[in-house]
């Protein structure tokens, strides 16, 4: 009588596996929380033009609102294109990355001059995306808008 062996399958162990899966999850975490290069996009209705920055979100022109959607001294999300444009002051319009850079969350609102992360609680300019309070350290990335007339496109 021959007895089976007791010695485990072989390929990877457990540990190997949980390992490569921690790895994966830091690197998400890492890219999620990319650096802006620090400017910011100012768009005045009837200019044309476009705003200029990194770190937009894809949108290929899509239009997003109308001006008059946006309320002065505070914005509005659009989750659905990962972006949040704002009115800092009458007819000045800008546009950052709806992603925290603190841990990638996305912000939940806009009010008072600030655009806030409900994840921890930091908050952000609507003139600049600067930090005005962390845990973040860093500002939200400009995203790239075009006013033309009373319509408010995502480059």
């Amino acid at each position: 009588m021959t007895s089976a062996s007791l010695q485990p399958p072989a390929g990877p162990a457990r540990r190997t596996l949980m390992a490569a899966a921690g790895g994966a999850g830091l690197a998400a975490a890492l890219t999620a929380c990319g650096a802006g290069d620090g400017s910011s996009d100012t768009v005045k209705p009837g200019s044309g033009g476009s705003a200029q920055g990194s770190g937009s979100p894809a949108g290929g022109g899509a239009a997003l609102a109308r001006t008059s959607d946006i309320p002065e001294g505070g914005g509005k999300i659009f989750k659905d294109q990962g972006v949040v444009v704002t009115q800092p002051t009458a007819g000045t319009y800008k546009a950052f990355s709806s992603k925290c850079t603190h841990q990638g969350c996305a912000v939940g609102s806009v009010a008072g001059g600030t655009i806030v992360c409900p994840c921890h609680n930091s908050h952000f300019s609507v003139e600049d995306g600067s930090v005005k309070q962390g845990p973040a350290t860093r500002p939200l990335p400009p995203a790239k808008i075009t006013v033309s007339g009373e319509e408010i496109t995502l480059d």
